[in-house]
């Protein structure tokens, strides 16, 4: 399972991750968005997307690709204008095994996780504890941000 977690301002934008034939994965709908103040949703959101997991959806061509379905969300225009003060976390969960990574924009302008930002769970934790875990590193980094 993955999930992308994107912080701007004190908004948590968190969409479906669904996989393409490649093992490549794409921001589809539905897609939450809540205010990181709000524990409760933001829990429930996290939920949801865990359950959702990664459905499967078709690899596109370049010349079919839409615009970043982010941005709509954000009420932004462009993906550089999401970016600004942006925040990414990646939730993943592979053999049972959850980690959370948070990510650094490199000079070429991708997004590569950082080792000193990640959490690496012990085996059979929790969805619950995984999603405690989350929700503090987001409003800590929220917080950081104001």
């Amino acid at each position: 399972m993955n999930c992308n977690i994107y912080l701007r301002n004190t908004v948590a934008y968190i969409p479906t991750m669904g996989k393409m034939d490649e093992g490549f994965y794409r921001a589809v709908e539905p897609v939450a968005v809540v205010s990181v103040a709000h524990t409760e949703a933001l829990r429930q959101a996290l939920e949801g997307a865990i359950r959702r997991g990664n459905p499967p959806v078709p690899m596109l061509k370049r010349s079919e690709w839409a615009p970043p379905i982010l941005l709509k969300y954000a009420g932004v225009k462009s993906w550089s204008a999401f970016e600004r003060g942006m925040q990414l976390w990646d939730l993943n969960e592979k053999n049972g095994i959850y980690q959370i990574a948070g990510n650094t924009k490199q000079p070429n302008g991708m997004w590569k996780e950082a080792a000193e930002q990640t959490t690496t769970f012990p085996p059979h934790t929790s969805t619950d504890d995984v999603i405690e875990r989350t929700i503090a590193i987001l409003q800590d980094a929220a917080r950081d941000n104001t």
